[in-house]
């Protein structure tokens, strides 16, 4: 057993550390200094940064057909590259025929390495398979330099099995970043490579 571990080492330090994520690079090598030099900051603790990303689905449907909610927590798995939480109602509501603590959900945070890894595929993979996709709204930030948007379809990742997953899912991803003011999350989530509509953040721009 001792041989075994010894050699799963010594296999892990010949392998290295893993590849830095690519995005991660174009942040440090290209948005950062240009955020440097459009801002006037010279330290670059403060300058705003990707602090983590959450990814959630409501699965509605989760209280008549269980089957939907492992479902959801399959495809997240592989689009996130971890296990999601489960999320459980809070309260009943007969109307809905929902009760209290039963499964509605899952979501997952991403931070480090796994984080960046995963905006550059929804920039670069996912969103262009969106079906008409004109651009992200430039004004879906939450005032304090988080940014939300919404996918109608799972499948636009496409490390999922079409002939798997047959049952359309949504989905909300939350950017959340260190800067406390939209426009300079704007300006980092724009260098990051996220399409954002010209025309209106030309408006944006103005309006701010």
């Amino acid at each position: 057993m001792a041989k075994k571990s010894k050699a799963a080492d010594t296999t892990a330090a010949q392998a290295g550390p893993p590849p830095t994520p690519r995005l991660l690079e174009r942040y440090r090598n290209e948005v950062r200094p240009h955020l440097s030099e459009k801002f006037g900051r010279t330290n670059p603790m403060s300058l705003p940064k990707v602090v983590k990303v959450v990814i959630n689905m409501g699965v509605g449907s989760a209280t008549v057909e269980k089957k939907h909610i492992e479902d959801a927590v399959a495809a997240l798995t592989q689009i996130a590259g971890q296990k999601p939480l489960i999320t459980k109602s809070r309260h009943a509501i007969a109307g809905f025929k929902l009760r209290e603590n039963l499964p509605i959900g899952c979501k997952v945070t991403l931070r480090g390495a796994r984080m960046y890894e995963f905006l550059d595929r929804l920039i670069s993979l996912a969103l262009p398979r969106v079906r008409d996709f004109r651009g992200l709204s430039p004004k879906a930030f939450d005032g304090h330099g988080n940014y939300s948007l919404g996918l109608s379809e799972q499948l636009v990742f496409p490390e999922l099995n079409p002939d798997k997953f047959l049952r359309p899912q949504g989905m909300n991803v939350c950017i959340v970043t260190s800067a406390s003011k939209d426009e300079e999350a704007r300006d980092l989530l724009r260098g990051l490579g996220l399409p954002f509509k010209a025309d209106e953040g030309k408006g944006a721009k103005g309006a701010a």
